[in-house]
């Protein structure tokens, strides 16, 4: 099973390389199942039974996920937008748009909203498989610490009072109607305006620890709730989703530490360790700072995206002050 696992992620990866080139002729059963050396049934009873849905049901999401990014960002024309994609017509579009998101093409540019956008799915996760990294890290980048200031900003996000990390933290979340991990990811890719988004997969999403006297008590000796979002402009005035909390996060003083570009499968809990020690022994003190863990609406960030980055960015406050 884990090889088959393996495979199918191999098409969903391809499918996403292909999105994005506009290559529909790669993207035919024919031509996915041909990637495997099986044949096109197998193929889609395969992908049901490991992904839980069908293989032409995920194609048509995904493709309308990046179609619906270019409706809100881009000024070409939806007939265009539509043919890039694989739709035949721009009725074609309209009507897997609005069977998709509720509203038309036309609609969503002239007011975008939230909505839940087919994320990308990884069935080979060998983290989630329990299967750890493989072979010897091979990273030589080390871990840098440096401060900035981040100004005052909205946080939009769910959270957790009782979770411990980020895998126990989806697993309760899984238990609340529409706060599981496809639905949250899914909407806050549809967001315009995150500060932090880089056009890359989960562009923009965080992982956030806010000081909280009701929460609970993490690792590090202080009192904190875990939280899932995405930073947005202090302005923003968009919808907030209604299983979700927008948080006005005041400017202040912050220290980073970050790894930089690691392989996910074999790096990936070195890299985490390396990061970790580096804050564990930190001395904040010989720096003129403290840790902030009291002040209310301060927010730790934790950033992971292995093509760039492992950092966490923690609230400092200055001791002099």
């Amino acid at each position: 099973m884990y090889e088959w696992r393996r495979q199918i992620q191999q098409i969903v990866d391809e499918i996403d390389g292909c999105i994005r080139s506009h290559d529909d002729a790669a993207l035919t059963l024919r031509s996915l199942s041909r990637t495997l050396g099986y044949s096109e049934y197998y193929t889609t009873r395969k992908f049901r039974e490991i992904s839980g849905m069908q293989l032409r049901d995920y194609l048509r999401r995904r493709r309308l996920a990046f179609a619906l990014r270019e409706v809100r960002d881009s000024e070409r024309s939806l007939l265009d937008i539509a043919l890039d994609y694989g739709f035949s017509s721009h009725e074609a579009f309209t009507r897997a748009f609005k069977d998709a998101y509720g509203v038309t093409p036309s609609a969503y540019r002239a007011a975008p909203k939230p909505v839940v956008l087919r994320t990308k799915i990884h069935p080979f996760d060998r983290y989630f498989l329990g299967l750890g990294e493989i072979g010897m890290a091979t990273s030589k980048d080390g871990v840098k610490t440096y401060f900035v200031t981040i100004p005052a900003h909205k946080f939009l996000h769910i959270e957790n009072r009782e979770s411990n990390g980020y895998w126990d933290f989806w697993q309760k979340q899984a238990l609340i109607p529409g706060q599981d991990c496809e639905t949250i990811c899914g909407l806050l890719e549809s967001i315009q305006g995150k500060l932090d988004d880089d056009g890359g997969e989960y562009a923009g999403q965080v992982m956030g620890y806010l000081n909280d006297a009701t929460g609970r008590l993490c690792d590090w000796g202080y009192l904190r709730t875990e939280c899932y979002g995405a930073r947005l402009p202090a302005d923003y005035r968009g919808e907030v989703p209604a299983q979700m909390l927008l948080t006005d996060i005041p400017e202040g003083e912050y220290l980073v530490f970050e790894h930089g570009p690691f392989d996910y499968e074999q790096e990936c809990r070195t890299v985490e360790e390396k990061v970790e020690t580096a804050m564990r022994e930190f001395d904040y003190a010989a720096e003129g700072c403290a840790l902030d863990t009291q002040t209310p609406g301060r927010v730790t960030y934790f950033y992971f995206n292995p093509g760039q980055y492992f950092k966490y960015v923690r609230p400092v406050k200055r001791l002099d002050k």
